[in-house]
């Protein structure tokens, strides 16, 4: 081990200073020497971070400045009072080293190689390869997200073991440890993409609707990237690519628990932020609590009781205070109920909601009528297609930026019948005003 360190300690110095395009066990990397990916997109390197003594192997887009990092090696465990060495093993291991050939960090591949070489790709992913087999990858950067999502990465959650590769946030600016936020795919019920602070929901990125989650502003993303999801009996899978190979975009999780989507801009030389998330109230995980819609045009009274709820707390409520939320006003008899449309909308948690991908909405209605603890049903799509029921309190349902979608709430026979006959006294009301007026 002795000796092999010991050459790897003089082939360091061997590297070009403008970085090498590969690394096997022979080398290491120290230092200001770097590794650059094969068209000069990324580079990685040790880099400190502000007034850190602590130093951290990185990964950065070598042509934009000031320096962005979008992938930390050893995020918890900074190398302090040594000269690091980052290197392979013999078996294909990334490891760091601090200068006595002490190990401080490392990575195990999936499995051993007899020719391991490492490799910085051009996506921004450092793989391990077995020999000069770009197809046979033994371990990838990719498999581990940090803050970054990157074209190209997969967020993955597993039906049984829940979330194994997912974002998580910095402490903070200047610290690139495990923060307390964390962006993933909820595989709970039908599939939706979440932020949480610890075991808490912080906000919603909503369901899939087919090409999108359904809380995004999507209309100018799509014409940036192609986000695609795949459901199989295992597990979910979350990805997007860029649609032109000039493009250069990122999403980021903040020490804040802010995602932000960003572009970099060629003319300003500056990313620009096409996204941030939460970005208002309503986008706050259950701001106006259950049964209720936010509505953020309608400030300061952003949240109501859906039709046929009323508040839990009417005091708190008439203060702006939405704790509590509502509650039916009519308990559901499952005999005569129906159901009140609401368009354009977010859909609401799915974490407890059922669904199948090819019942038509007749079919899904009928279905969630002959349920008595069915309290909506919906489209799983904008496409119109498949049926999504939710059971229980209905959470999290807000009015849509774009185009959102429709919605069926369940209400009392009884309920139904206030609600036409508001509509008919409204309607009544407003032609008598017209009346007076001509």
């Amino acid at each position: 081990m002795v000796r092999v360190f010991f050459f790897c300690l003089i082939s360091t110095f061997l590297l070009s200073t403008q970085g090498t395009l590969t690394l096997t066990p022979n080398e290491s990397i120290q230092g200001n020497k770097t590794m650059v990916s094969s068209a000069g997109t990324f580079e990685a390197g040790f880099f400190k971070f502000g007034n850190s003594q602590g130093q951290y192997f990185c990964i950065w887009y070598k042509n934009i400045s000031p320096k962005t990092i979008v992938w930390v090696a050893n995020r918890d465990a900074p190398v302090k009072n040594s000269t690091p060495f980052f290197t392979l093993t013999e078996e294909g291991v990334p490891v760091i080293r601090d200068a006595s050939g002490s190990v401080l960090w490392f990575s195990n591949s999936s499995r051993n190689s007899k020719k391991p070489v490492m490799q910085l790709l051009d996506s921004g992913n450092l793989v391990v390869q077995d020999g000069d087999s770009t197809k046979d990858l033994l371990w990838e950067s990719f498999d581990y997200p940090g803050d970054t999502f990157l074209a190209g990465m997969k967020l993955r959650t597993n039906f049984v073991s829940g979330p194994f590769r997912f974002l998580t946030s910095w402490r903070n600016a200047e610290d690139p440890g495990f923060g307390e936020f964390s962006y993933h795919i909820d595989a709970h019920g039908f599939p939706q993409l979440v932020t949480t602070k610890g075991e808490l929901l912080f906000s919603r990125g909503g369901s899939w609707i087919g090409n999108v989650f359904s809380g995004v502003s999507w209309r100018r993303m799509l014409r940036l990237v192609n986000f695609s999801l795949e459901i199989n009996d295992k597990e979910v899978i979350y990805q997007y690519k860029t649609l032109e190979a000039e493009t250069i975009t990122r999403l980021v999780i903040n020490p804040s628990g802010f995602v932000q989507r960003l572009l970099w801009s060629g003319g300003s030389r500056g990313w620009e932020i096409l996204s941030t998330r939460p970005m208002d109230q309503c986008e706050y995980y259950a701001f106006c609590d259950v049964n209720s819609l936010c509505n953020v045009t309608n400030s300061p009274k952003i949240c109501t009781c859906l039709e046929g709820f009323v508040p839990k707390f009417y005091e708190k409520w008439s203060s702006l205070n939405w704790s509590g939320g509502c509650v039916r006003r009519v308990n559901l008899s499952c005999d005569g109920d129906r159901f009140r449309k609401y368009t354009g909308m977010k859909l609401p948690d799915t974490s407890f909601s059922w669904y199948n991908e090819s019942l038509s909405l007749e079919k899904c209605e009928n279905l969630c009528l002959k349920n008595c603890s069915c309290t909506a049903y919906a489209n799983i799509d904008a496409s119109g297609r498949g049926c999504l029921l939710w059971f229980g309190d209905i959470t999290d349902l807000s009015r849509h930026t774009d185009q959102g979608q429709d919605i069926y709430i369940r209400l009392e026979a009884s309920e139904l019948g206030i609600f036409i006959s508001y509509i008919i006294i409204f309607w009544n009301l407003n032609m008598f005003l017209l009346l007076l007026s001509s």
